[in-house]
């Protein structure tokens, strides 16, 4: 059919991780099946969880839970951007950023114009910057923007400041400068999935045109922040060489405007076989922050520890869980995970995407899009929920609204089992809420809980949970601060109240400036790698990183941050006092998205462009 045709199949631009079957270094990133039998596979036998030993250590910190922390991907191609289902469902859920305007189409749009550069460009009406910009204040949702590198200049990209800031006084302060720009084709191999129009596609290029672009953007608006596209470690083409090229992407880049930049942007798209691989990557979290603030203290001199980490797009796009149950188990986990090692933006993809050929995964239909909320179209026979239906990935992504409001301090807690995740905050109301996630599909889990530093009130505690199958959080009360019972495949919150005075936790270190955790009176709990089988979520990737999240230390205030997503609090729940909002919105059916194409090939590095069905997974 015509692409004129609103009925026609859309090709959209989807980016991943896909392993690059030329370089070796992808593989880092695979996770394989975890702790040999700690997890059930997808095919495989039940078999009795074991009982998980979780302590919390309430008088630590981890740093500051961010404003603008939890981020959701929109696109320029989506006809249901906008809708006030969507936008109501996004405010609910918490949503405190918006990128845009969507992946690899960032360096093809251009803004003024609303219209797209590259191959197989599709933007539509009522998705224009303004639209956006309606949106974001709608959700209550700061925006995150792709300065079009690809086929723009720093020109473009500083009228683009102009307009957004001195005309219209939207107050847009975080500016990344291209998309995946290492996917240019410099790298050969079939990695030419991202616009870019300049003769020389290196690294040196970029880090040229980055400084240009930083100092057109600021010299209109002092206050934004300019972020360089970093290659993720360990995923392609991290550490190669390409030709002419005296190091690679990140070194060179780096090296060159190491001094212009604000934050450095990576993508995270983990998966592997099966579900098990994907529930497992957060635990590697912390080996990519470490490297990349390595770079970052090496190139970026005085002022690295002002240079913040973004990771502007993750999923389990290379794992078979899209939007069935694992995938809504591994949203919080990874939210969390790069948080507590200082990360300030995480931002989930995407809104809508579309679905491809549906599939069975542990007992659901997944199908196959990476949207968290249904596009109502259908794909290789099936069909999916009404339009703006939420998939289980958004409940997993909304019950972060049960643990959590920026400037809740994060603490160190530890599992003693593979198989049952922990993430713990103390609130600036001085509570404690602990989030216990069961990665076992089929089994329940039993955990037996201490604390340090925190005394929990006796009797009964307030649960939120998000349960297999669930189209809704659900609120009770239930087990005591010491014991607990986990559904199978579940995300359980304890919100717990303290009893007699709280001491708050100690002041933690800026962010760029990693130290070794310290232990108090307390001995510092095993990571996962000293004490196999455990799982440590301050731990993640060998070191206990311990930072205010995005920024300076700050000592927890008797008020939350005044952000848009704390202003929201019967949306998305105070923790330190009212409970997270539970119901869930009313579907409504409006017009079609077209099926996601994904161009991958097996493991790691996903390339970011909606194509045509011809090309779907090659």
């Amino acid at each position: 059919m015509s692409p004129t045709d609103p009925t026609a199949v859309r090709p959209h631009i989807r980016t991943g991780l896909v392993r690059h079957p030329a370089i070796p270094g992808a593989v880092a990133l695979v996770v394989a099946a975890g702790v040999a039998g700690a997890m059930t596979a997808t095919t495989g036998t039940a078999y009795a969880a074991p009982a998980a030993t979780v302590t919390v250590d309430a008088g630590t910190s981890l740093g500051t839970v961010p404003a603008g922390g939890i981020g959701l991907n929109t696109a320029v191609y989506d006809p249901n951007m906008s809708d006030p289902a969507a936008t109501s469902l996004m405010k609910a859920a918490g949503i405190q950023r918006l990128r845009y305007p969507g992946g690899s189409y960032g360096d093809g749009y251009h803004w003024k114009t609303h219209t797209l550069d590259g191959p197989n460009a599709w933007n539509l009406p009522n998705t224009g910057f303004d639209q956006f910009m309606a949106t974001a204040k709608t959700v209550g949702a700061q925006p995150i923007l792709i300065a079009d590198y690809g086929s723009g200049s720093p020109q473009e990209a500083a009228d683009w400041v102009k307009y957004a800031n001195v005309d219209k006084h939207y107050g847009v302060k975080y500016w990344e400068i291209g998309n995946e720009v290492y996917g240019n084709g410099h790298y050969s191999n079939g990695s030419g999935w991202e616009t870019d129009n300049h003769a020389d596609k290196s690294p040196t290029t970029y880090a040229t045109n980055l400084v240009a672009y930083a100092k057109a953007m600021k010299a209109v608006d002092p206050t934004v922040k300019i972020g360089a596209v970093l290659t993720t470690p360990g995923g392609f083409p991290d550490g190669t060489k390409g030709p002419g090229d005296g190091a690679d992407w990140n070194h060179t880049v780096l090296s060159i405007a190491g001094s212009s930049i604000d934050f450095v942007i990576v993508h995270s798209y983990p998966g592997g076989a099966t579900s098990a691989d994907l529930l497992n990557t957060p635990e590697k979290i912390g080996a990519i922050t470490d490297t990349l603030r390595s770079l970052i203290a090496t190139y970026a001199g005085s002022r690295a520890s002002s240079v913040q980490i973004a990771v502007t797009e993750t999923d389990g796009d290379n794992s078979p869980a899209k939007t069935s149950q694992a995938a809504a188990l591994y949203a919080p986990d990874t939210f969390m995970t790069w948080f507590e090692h200082g990360v300030f933006n995480v931002d989930w993809w995407d809104e809508h995407n579309g679905p491809s050929a549906a599939k069975s995964l542990d007992g659901q239909t997944d199908y196959e899009d990476e949207g968290i909320l249904s596009s109502g179209t259908c794909s290789g026979g099936t069909c999916e929920p009404a339009l703006e239906t939420p998939f289980p990935t958004y409940w997993g992504i909304r019950s972060l609204t049960a643990l959590a409001a920026p400037g809740d301090t994060m603490v160190q807690s530890s599992s003693g089992s593979a198989t049952v995740a922990v993430h713990a905050v103390r609130t600036t109301g001085g509570g404690l809420n602990v989030m216990l996630i069961n990665k076992d599909a089929a089994n329940a889990a039993t955990v037996s809980l201490a604390y340090r530093g925190f005394t929990p009130a006796a009797g009964a505690v307030t649960t939120v949970s998000y349960t297999k199958g669930g189209t809704a959080l659900t609120t009770a009360t239930a087990g005591t601060a010491a014991a607990q019972t986990l559904p199978p495949y579940s995300i359980t919150t304890l919100q717990l109240k303290p009893t007699g005075p709280v001491a708050a936790p100690p002041t933690a270190a800026p962010s760029s400036a990693p130290t070794p955790a310290t232990s108090g009176t307390h001995p510092t709990q095993p990571t996962h790698q000293s004490a196999p089988g455990s799982h440590t979520s301050s731990t993640a990737g060998g070191s206990q990183y311990r930072g205010s999240v995005g920024g300076a230390a700050k000592t927890p205030t008797s008020s939350r941050s005044t952000t848009a997503a704390a202003d929201a609090s019967q949306d998305h729940g105070d923790v330190g006092g009212v409970l997270a909002f539970t119901g869930a919105s009313s579907a409504i059916t409006y017009t079609m998205i077209g099926s996601v194409i994904v161009i991958a090939a097996g493991g790691i590095l996903v390339t970011r462009r909606r194509r045509t069905k011809a090309a779907h997974r090659g």
